[in-house]
């Protein structure tokens, strides 16, 4: 008996052709999805690259866009103060007497004027420097003193070699800007506050005090334009020139020098000499600065030889 039922058995070729469709359904399917994952690592690309373009753009134009500010009232990156009763400075009765010299002392006289004017005295300042502070606090009146007397010009040079001695604050940078500050909208208030920023100095290793506290303290030694001063401190306005004028000091030529360079906070230069002597000491400063304003005035009085008349030969 013969049976209608036939096995479904695909032809030999017929397998073959489906097994070849299906591979190539599948290779399709495996190029499309490396495809789009190439489109979309591409597209994650162009997006990371564009949004770094964008902020460095905008860093950039940041930059740019806040013009380099220089302070106004400066010669050769410092503030020449000329007369300290214009000042007006609140702290002039508190600043120390200078003390008697080993010699019996009471007083340091004042250097005269020269024949070429009156002694050039650059003081430059860190004002975090516990030197810089000790040099004030013992000399101040002494340098007020002379400045009165009109026996010498004084400037006050802010640099900032301590920028990395206040964890991370960059104390020394921001208060030699905030100086500059003061020093261009307040200038007959700079010497007062320049003075109570060396009297009375955060310790190195410290975070110093911030543009709020700084320019609180501008408020307080009664500066012109405070609402200006302040907005100034606080947005670090001269923070690039501070860095930039430490930079033209550590090059040198300081003024008035020949090849003088800044080496150390404090550093005093008097008629383009440097001052090697003790900081606290008033008597031995005054002594160098007199000695200075002494070759000064010689080499100035030196009389010029004049022709002297000669009679004509006898004919």
């Amino acid at each position: 008996m013969s049976s209608d039922e036939t096995p479904n058995v695909p032809a030999p070729r017929t397998s073959r052709e489906a097994v070849r469709e299906k591979a190539q359904k599948v290779h399709a399917q495996q190029s499309r999805a490396r495809l789009m994952r190439r489109i979309i690592i591409g597209a994650v690309a162009i997006i990371a690259v564009g949004a770094i373009g964008t902020a460095v753009t905008l860093a950039v134009t940041s930059q740019t866009s806040k013009p380099q500010l220089s302070p106004s009232g400066m010669e050769a990156d410092g503030v020449v103060v000329t007369d300290i009763a214009s000042a007006a400075i609140g702290t002039a009765s508190a600043t120390p007497e200078p003390e008697p010299s080993e010699a019996g002392a009471s007083e340091t006289p004042s250097p005269e004027p020269s024949a070429a004017g009156a002694v050039e005295v650059h003081v430059y300042v860190d004002y975090l420097s516990p030197d810089a502070g000790k040099f004030e606090r013992a000399n101040a009146r002494l340098l007020a003193q002379w400045i009165e007397d009109g026996a010498a010009t004084v400037s006050y040079h802010p640099v900032a070699l301590l920028t990395a001695s206040s964890n991370g604050t960059k104390y020394s940078l921001r208060s030699a800007a905030a100086a500059a500050c003061v020093a261009t909208h307040s200038p007959d208030q700079f010497y007062a506050f320049n003075h109570d920023l060396l009297d009375d100095q955060p310790d190195v290793g410290s975070d110093g005090m911030s543009d709020e506290e700084l320019a609180n303290l501008a408020g307080a030694v009664g500066v012109d334009n405070a609402k200006t001063v302040r907005s100034c401190i606080q947005d670090g306005d001269y923070v690039s020139w501070a860095k930039e004028a430490t930079t033209r000091a550590l090059e040198g030529p300081l003024p008035g020098s020949d090849d003088l360079v800044l080496t150390a906070a404090p550093m005093i230069v008097v008629n383009g000499e440097a001052y090697v002597g003790a900081l606290d000491d008033p008597q031995e400063l005054s002594t160098f600065v007199m000695s200075v304003a002494s070759e000064a005035y010689y080499e100035s009085a030196t009389p010029t030889p004049s022709p002297t008349a000669t009679s004509a030969p006898a004919q």
